[in-house]
Formats: C-alpha cells, structure tokens, sequence
C-alpha cells in the first residue's frame, strides 16, 4: 500500500511542522481535538528507573576484569576497600543528583546541571566531548563484550575470530538503536528484564561463594593487606576502574522529563538502585576471592567465567550468556539516557537543530537516537578503545565533580529554590572534592593519557565559538543547512516537539 505523500510547509524557523498522523499542516493551524500532541511522554516509572539506573550500571566490569583495581592497589583488602568507598562515593553522587533532578526539571543531567549554573560554554564542552569520543567509544567497548561473550560458547576450544566479534558487535549496536528509535515502552521494558538477568547473573556468583566462605575457603583473606608493594599515587586509576564500574548512578537524570512524578520517583529509585549494587558489587568480589588468589586474578581477563569453571561445572557455559545479556542491558540504558542529552543540547542551540525533534508516531527522539550509530560503528572498527576510554575517564569525573560543586552554588545563589529532596551539604562537598581531586592527582599519576583526554576535551572552546558564537557564516552555509534539515525531517519523519501545556 502507498502512502500519500507529505504535504508540508515551513515554519519561520526553517523546519517542518506536523502532528501525529505523519501529516505536515502549515503552521497556525490548530491541532484537530483528541490527537496527542507531539512531544515526549512520561512513560518512566519506578520500576523502570530502577531497572535504567541497575541496568545501565552492571555492565561486563564486575564480570570480566576487576583486575584494574587489585592491580592499582596492591593487596585483596585494599581493591575490597576501594570497592566499598567507590560504591559509598557513587552513592554520594546519587544523592547530590536526586537533588539537582528534583530542582532542576530538565533531561540532560550533567550537561543541563553545568549549562543552569555556570553557563553555555563548559555545556557545551561537556556534550561536545560526550557525542564526538566519550558515548560512541564507550558503546563500542561494551559493545565487544557483548559481541565476545555471545560467542562464547560457540568457540569454546578455539580464539574467537576478531572480525567475528566486531561482525556481530554491530548487529548488537543496531537492534539496540531500532528499538530506541521504535518505541520508549518498549526498550523500557526489555530493560526491566534484562535488569533481572543481571541480578540473577550476580547471585549465580555470590551464592556458590557464600558457600565457599561457610566451608571455610578464607585463605586469600589472611593477610589481606599485605601483597606487592603500590604506590599511593596510582590510587586514582584505582579509583577510576572503580568508579568505572558503578558509573550510571546518573543517567536517570537524563529522562527527568519523561519520569513518573520525578519529585518521588528519582530519589528513591536512585537510592534502592544505588544500595543493590555496592552491597552486590562488594559480595561478588568477595566470592571470586574465596576461589581465585591474587596473581590468578591478575591474569584472567574474565574472572567471572575462571570463577564459574572452578565451582559451577557444566552450568559455567551459562555465565558468558549471562554476561552478554548484561553488556546489551548497558547498551541499551545508555543509548536510551545519552539520546536525551543530545536532545536537550540541541533544544539549546548546542548541537544541529535536527536532534531536538520527535517521529510523529512513535514519539521518540528518533535522530539524537541514530546519530550515535555512525561514530560507534567508526570507534568500533577504528583501533584501540580501552585507550581512549583511558583518555577521557578525566573529563567525565571533571564534569561530573562540577555539576555537583553547582549544587552548593545554588544553595547559596538561590536558597529559597524549590528543593523537594534535600540532602546534608557535606555530601556534595565530599563527592565534588574526590572527583577534583582524583582529576588533579591523576595529571600525576598518568600524564600522557590525562593530557591527551585534556586536549581533547579543549578542543570543544574554539569549536563553541566557531559554531555557536560565530553568526555570521555564509548564505551558502546556512541554506544548504536548512535543505539537509528538511530533506532528513521528511525521510525520518520528525518535527520538532511541541509545548506542554
């Protein structure tokens, strides 16, 4: 059956106008009664905010390789204490965020958070950073996870093909993109599923070592401080593997707009959130002590599936699957929360008109959603990405420390701000602190790839000015832009949204 084609016009603005049925009214003509409005909707609840927080969360880290830590601590009692604290410290952060998410009532998280308090130019940074490198290089490392341990049990006695993997990493990436751009419920609820698989994943882990510890299997905790000698100054890239690991305490924040009564809502899925994971984060790495030492520890590059084939037998062949379920779980919250940063910064002039509209049927933000798809699938076929992940872990604690050091702004600049969820002012002050100052130490401690992720993320200040200050671009400029804003609204059928009143 053929459609019969759009019929359109422009707005003053340059960009179509149109509602629900896919048709394009000219501009001035009122909406026919009972058709919903075109626009975002609250489809997050409680359960789901829990599931996008926990979901995106528990990604491979605490599955693969918490190695990162027990190397850059030293002993077993040190990496368990860091865990502890990083679990304490992200929960801190939680909390400051809960407050900013119940003041400020906007998506975007930490980019709306800097944008609110300290102006344009630091936002803009922070998202220009986030879509060029940070979002698409970070899908794409966990991404191969999933693409890996998918086809683990395929290629149980022999090296997985490295085209293999990234072949069906891209499939992976792709079937996370449609189902964001097709429907909100929907990924919401396959990550409501995927967020139990996770969970089930952990206490297939924690219950065998629980009865490993009842059975007295406590040698690798004797001496648990004593081991190889670690300097203090590698601490921070402890840190950094830690706070990896619980990093997406704050994507909820991302969707405020579209939260359930977000007053309620955001505070209490972030603390149930927050709680379930440290103390199943903790327990699990107490479980892989009970049966791996240290230096075994040290050099497997998947302690869950060494920590599995030791206890589990046959039934280990299940924990790769288990795994991969949990690295598309953290695709998917991610690829769902990011969207919404990119569509906020674009509402605010910070990113191409385009990513600020919404398909007319589906209601989703349809192009901040697919434009992710490009540059993963560059980052995934592009080279080393644990590297540039190293980079720029500097700029995503910096931008986080200061979106949370601009909560005790406000407190002080706007103290009779509406602030339904409150927290003690130590906490901010606490968790900005550590993030600055794990920022600052690890200039020290890892120049060259702190430096790069620095000039990296400086280059954001001349590209602000270039593309947002400067008004004066050409006709030529500014006429083939209104022609590739209309030409992709009328293939992906998006208009911008319309207000909420």
């Amino acid at each position: 059956m053929v459609r019969k084609p759009v019929v359109s016009t422009i707005s003053k603005g340059g960009y179509l106008q149109g509602n629900v049925n896919g048709r394009l009214p000219s501009l001035g003509n009122k909406e026919p009664p009972g058709k919903e409005k075109v626009q975002l909707k609250r489809k997050v609840t409680l359960l789901r905010g829990i599931s996008i927080i926990i979901g995106t969360i528990i990604g491979a880290g605490i599955f693969i390789s918490p190695k990162g830590v027990l190397e850059n601590t030293g002993s077993v009692g040190m990496s368990l204490t860091i865990w502890t604290v990083c679990g304490v410290l992200s929960l801190f952060g939680a909390l400051s965020y809960a407050e900013l998410g119940t003041s400020i009532k906007k998506s975007g998280g930490h980019y709306t958070y800097i944008l609110e308090v300290f102006g344009p130019l630091p936002a803009f940074v922070r998202v220009w950073v986030e879509l060029l490198v940070i979002r698409p290089a970070a899908t794409a490392v966990i991404s191969l996870a999933f693409g890996r341990y998918i086809l683990e049990p395929f290629f149980i006695q022999c090296e997985i093909p490295a085209l293999a993997i990234k072949l069906i990493t891209a499939v992976g990436i792709t079937v996370v993109m449609v189902l964001n751009s097709m429907s909100v419920s929907w990924s919401a609820r396959i990550q409501i599923v995927l967020t139990f698989c996770k969970l089930t994943a952990i206490l297939i882990i924690i219950v065998p070592g629980v009865m490993q510890l009842i059975k007295g299997q406590t040698q690798n905790f004797k001496d648990a401080f004593s081991g190889r000698d670690s300097s203090i100054t590698r601490l921070p890239l402890a840190f950094y593997y830690g706070m990896y690991a619980y990093a997406g305490w704050f994507y909820l924040n991302f969707v405020t707009e579209e939260v359930e009564n977000p007053e309620k809502t955001i505070p209490l899925a972030i603390c149930i959130s927050m709680v379930i994971v440290t103390i199943g984060y903790v327990l699990t790495n107490v479980a892989y002590f009970t049966t791996i030492n240290a230096e075994e520890l040290l050099l497997s590059n998947a302690v869950a599936v060494t920590f599995s084939e030791r206890l589990l037998g046959n039934f280990s062949l299940a924990v790769p699957i288990f795994v991969a379920l949990s690295c598309f779980g953290s695709m998917n919250g991610g690829v769902f929360a990011v969207s919404r940063l990119f569509y906020v910064a674009s509402r605010e002039g910070h990113l191409p008109e385009i990513l600020s509209m919404i398909h007319v049927r589906k209601h989703t933000p349809l192009p901040a959603v697919i434009v992710l798809h490009p540059l993963t699938m560059i980052m995934l076929f592009s080279g080393d990405l644990d590297s540039l992940l190293n980079f720029l872990s500097f700029a995503r604690w910096l931008f986080i420390g200061l979106a949370v050091a601009g909560l005790i702004y406000l407190r002080y600049k706007c103290p009779d701000m509406h602030r339904p969820f409150k927290i003690p002012l130590f906490i901010p002050a606490l968790f900005s602190f550590t993030c600055l100052f794990m920022v600052a130490l690890s200039l020290y401690s890892d120049p060259f790839s702190t430096g790069i992720g620095f000039v990296i993320t400086l280059t954001g200040v001349p590209a602000y000015y270039l593309f947002i200050i400067w008004d004066k671009k050409p006709r030529w400029f500014r006429i083939m832009s209104e022609r590739i804003t209309r030409s992709l609204q009328i293939i992906l059928e998006v208009v911008p949204e319309e207000d909420k009143l």
